[in-house]
């Protein structure tokens, strides 16, 4: 019996070291599985890393901001710079001097006498807020009316480079979101009237000054070049005994070009005095008083 109990538990024992292979190779199966896992989180985790230490150094480099970035995509702005709690001073104003110091206030533009871009900034939605009161436009059309020409003035003044055309299609696609009625992509907030209008006084007044905004606005762009020629040897310094000669030609050169241009300003004196001793005695004759001439006179008396 006891025997047979040890073959038996001989004969399990072995059956389950058969069987352990099997789940071993599964079990590293599992481990290179979660290995791979792994390494592609990890892999994620480093691109995604660089991709934003890219963008860093893209930030910090003046040179990458040269390039247009991409405009935004169009979408319905009321009520999205001046709410309707801004929009319930403005109207409550009582003249434009009190509207331009509540506007500054709720652009956060500084002292118009201080910074050039605030001034021109604070006349340019002053301006467009005056357009809007003499439209008769709503709160609601005229926040919009002015987050439109925010927006518009952002994407001109994001890069130094001629962006004229891509503003402008911008700004129409812009337009066309408050002027259909296609929730919740646009909305019929102006009309047809109202639409053409706002687009004569941007296209009048922003579009027609569009580089004189970009001008002020962003920084001048400066091109450094430097070219290398191959095949030829770089210029050899001068000794100190060619700078002497080199100091009295340039002398000599000064010398006679000073002596020519006396030559040349004597000239131009003695001109301009002949022809005004020309010009003189032409409006003494013309003083004259003139006199018909005695036949003529004759022919008259008879």
């Amino acid at each position: 019996m006891i025997r047979q109990k040890s073959s038996q538990f001989l004969g399990l024992r072995m059956q389950s070291e058969l069987e352990e292979p099997s789940e071993v190779r599964r079990e590293p199966d599992k481990d290179l599985s979660s290995v791979d896992e792994s390494a592609t989180r990890m892999g994620t985790i480093v691109r995604t890393e660089s991709g934003t230490a890219a963008s860093l150094e893209a930030d910090h480099d003046p040179a990458a901001n040269l390039f247009p970035p991409p405009l935004p995509q169009p979408r319905i702005c009321m009520w999205k710079y001046l709410d309707i709690h801004s929009m319930n001073r403005l109207e409550k104003t009582a003249n434009v001097e009190e509207m331009r110091d509540v506007l500054a206030q709720l652009l956060g533009l500084g002292a118009p006498e201080q910074s050039l871009r605030d001034a021109i900034t604070l006349d340019l939605f002053s301006h467009a807020l005056i357009f809007c009161r003499q439209q008769g436009f709503s709160l609601e059309q005229t926040s919009t009316a002015c987050a439109l020409l925010q927006d518009l003035h952002k994407a001109c003044i994001a890069t130094p480079l001629g962006n004229v055309e891509e503003c402008y299609r911008y700004f129409t696609s812009v337009l066309f979101c408050h002027g259909v009625r296609r929730p919740p992509f646009s909305i019929d907030l102006f009309k047809e009237e109202q639409l053409l209008a706002l687009v004569d006084y941007v296209v009048n007044t922003y579009f027609r000054h569009f580089k004189l905004y970009k001008y002020v606005f962003t920084p001048q762009v400066r091109l450094d070049l430097s070219l290398t020629y191959l095949g030829l040897e770089p210029p050899k310094l001068q000794p100190e005994d060619e700078m002497g000669q080199v100091s009295a030609l340039r002398a000599y050169i000064k010398t006679q070009l000073n002596k020519e241009l006396g030559q040349l300003q004597k000239l131009v004196e003695e001109r301009l005095k002949a022809s005004e001793e020309r010009l003189s005695s032409k409006l003494t004759t013309l003083e004259q008083p003139f006199q018909l001439p005695a036949s003529k006179g004759k022919n008259k008396t008879k």
